[in-house]
C-alpha cells in the first residue's frame, strides 16, 4: 500500500473518531481546500489552519455517524477516494447518506490539495484515472 494511501487511511480514521486535532498530521503547509458551492460548506480554503477549521466545521455538524473509504485509485500524485457517508446531523432523528469523491494531491509525501466532488467521474477527470465505474 502506498505512503499515500496510509496518509488517507489515518485521515478518515481520524474523522471517523472524531479526532480532529490530529487530522491535518500529513498536510503540507500551503494545502489549498476546494469544496463545491453546492455543499454545506463550500468555498476555498488556504493553508493548514483553515483546512483544519473547515473539516472541523463539517464533521462538528455530525451528531453521530461516518465517511467510510470505499475505493482508493491512484495516478502518480493524485489520489481519489471513494466515500460513503451516513451521518445524523446534529438536531436531526433522521439519518441521511450519499456516496461521493474526495481527490488528493501529494507532494513529497505531503498532500497540498483536497477536492471534494459531488460526481465521483468528476474527481476521476480531475486526477487523470479511468476508474470505468459508474457510480
Amino acid at each position: 500500500m502506498s505512503t499515500e494511501v496510509e496518509a488517507l487511511k489515518h485521515f478518515y480514521d481520524a474523522i471517523n473518531r472524531n479526532d480532529l486535532a490530529v487530522i491535518a498530521r500529513d498536510f503540507d503547509p500551503a494545502i489549498v481546500r476546494n469544496e463545491p458551492a453546492s455543499f454545506p460548506t463550500g468555498g476555498t480554503y488556504r493553508g493548514i489552519a483553515e483546512v483544519q477549521a473547515n473539516v472541523t466545521k463539517g464533521r462538528g455538524s455530525w451528531a453521530e455517524g461516518t465517511c467510510e473509504p470505499e475505493k482508493y485509485l491512484v495516478n502518480g500524485d493524485r489520489v481519489v477516494v471513494y466515500l460513503h457517508a451516513w451521518v445524523r446531523m446534529k438536531g436531526a432523528t433522521e439519518w441521511m447518506g450519499g456516496r461521493f469523491a474526495d481527490g488528493f494531491a501529494f507532494r513529497d509525501g505531503r498532500i497540498v490539495e483536497y477536492h471534494s466532488f459531488a460526481e465521483r467521474a468528476e474527481a476521476c477527470r480531475w486526477a487523470g484515472i479511468e476508474d470505468g465505474e459508474e457510480a
